[in-house]
């Protein structure tokens, strides 16, 4: 049996994982995040739709939520080191190799299959199961959200040196260059090799990946974190793919769109940070209903708001508090209720509906967009969206299971 809590580390170990998981997520969401960017350029340069690059971004965000659970099974048992080294290199790969897609199928083959994959790899479950294996429960939520923000700091940071790759470049040669540093995470892997320890106790009653899965889908509370974790999806995404392109078609520059995108990223640096805090101390559950909540009302009163630059960077801004704060709240809820033994399946399961989302989010967009020559509809979506997820997380039961021990 694997046992169900968490390795006994040395502070300093527990802090050089929290930094390398960071630095990952850093990378991997970082980098995936840029791509929006490229959305108006590349669907000018090679005569497509909006709806040709959506739909292999939406693959890939459906991809990554399938093999997320996958890639979270193998990193419980086999460590989650070489599932992200092989992630990266799927990873840098499929972005250098988009390069190269001059088709739509290309594109569906290289930004959606190997980079989805890729995504699945080197982020939440399996970066977020390594960390909850080695820090204490009671602090959990606060590590949680420093390796979220490490996604937000790689926005920052990333979507910068994208823009100036992309207007030195172009398209073709930013995305290699992008490729390349997303190969930065393999040699990273090699400090995220923990794993669960299996005992051979036989008086230990049996609890295998199947037994989690089986009791985690019959909770209800697991079964409404999946629902809106679908929301949180259909919002982020939409938003980090359309916005530039509907910031240009607005009349704005490319930089207005670039320091938008930046802007989410800087912002949810403590927005993720300070929401995985306050889950150590307040109900995850209340905090989830309210950022999403909020999410809705700025998306209304942007929607509603003059189109300035102005108002473009506020609500870029007030977005990115919220970005990634529900990362270390719904996993500390799956942690705090289930335990860390099987962390990466069932935050990969949640980060399923969550991907599913993303797929209807970019995708409509795409797809609205070329029907109605705007995006009013699916913003109008994403809000009453925001207020059904706020209803749904309040009755979840966040108390931990307790499960029969052996007399």
């Amino acid at each position: 049996m694997t046992v169900a809590t968490p390795l006994r580390t040395s502070r300093q170990a527990i802090i050089i994982v929290i930094a390398i998981a960071a630095m990952i997520m850093w990378l991997g969401i970082g980098t995936r995040q840029t791509f929006g960017l490229f959305l108006p350029v590349m669907s000018a340069d090679l005569g497509w739709g909006r709806e040709a690059l959506a739909f292999a971004l939406a693959i890939q965000n459906l991809l990554w939520g399938l093999a997320q659970p996958v890639a979270g099974v193998i990193a419980d048992r086999y460590g989650s080191g070489r599932v992200i080294a092989v992630g990266g290199v799927l990873y840098g790969l499929g972005v250098m190799l988009m390069a190269q897609a001059l088709t739509p199928l290309a594109m569906d083959v290289t930004a959606g299959l190997l980079v989805g994959i890729g995504l699945s790899a080197t982020s939440f479950a399996v970066v977020l199961g390594a960390v909850g294996r080695v820090v204490p429960k009671h602090r959990q939520g606060l590590a949680f959200g420093i390796v979220s923000a490490g996604g937000s700091v790689g926005q920052f940071a990333m979507v910068p040196i994208a823009q100036s790759l992309l207007a030195a470049y172009g398209w073709q040669g930013a995305f290699v260059g992008l490729g390349a540093i997303a190969l930065i995470m393999v040699p990273l892997a090699l400090g995220l090799r923990g794993r669960n320890i299996v005992s051979s106790d036989p008086a230990k009653p049996a609890f295998n990946a199947r037994a989690a899965w089986r009791e985690a889908v019959s909770h209800r509370g697991y079964r409404l974190l999946v629902a809106g974790f679908f929301v949180c999806g259909f919002q982020v995404m939409f938003i980090a793919v359309h916005l530039p392109a509907y910031l240009t078609d607005a009349g704005f520059s490319a930089g207005i769109a670039a320091t938008a995108l930046a802007a989410i990223g800087f912002f949810n640096i403590f927005g993720s940070f300070s929401c995985g805090m306050l889950g150590d101390r307040f109900s995850k559950k209340g905090l989830l209903s309210a950022l999403y909540l909020l999410r809705s009302i700025v998306i209304v009163a942007f929607v509603l708001a003059p189109q300035t630059p102005t108002n473009a960077i506020i609500f870029a801004s007030a977005m990115g508090l919220m970005w990634l704060g529900t990362v270390p709240l719904t996993s500390g809820i799956v942690a705090q209720v289930f335990g860390v033994q099987y962390l990466g399946l069932l935050i990969g399961v949640v980060f399923l509906g969550h991907q599913v989302g993303s797929f209807f989010g970019v995708w409509l967009g795409g797809i609205l967009f070329d029907a109605t020559g705007g995006y009013t509809v699916v913003w109008w979506l994403a809000a009453a969206l925001g207020v059904a997820a706020a209803l749904i997380h309040w009755p979840i039961d966040e108390r931990g299971l307790a499960r029969p021990v052996p007399a």
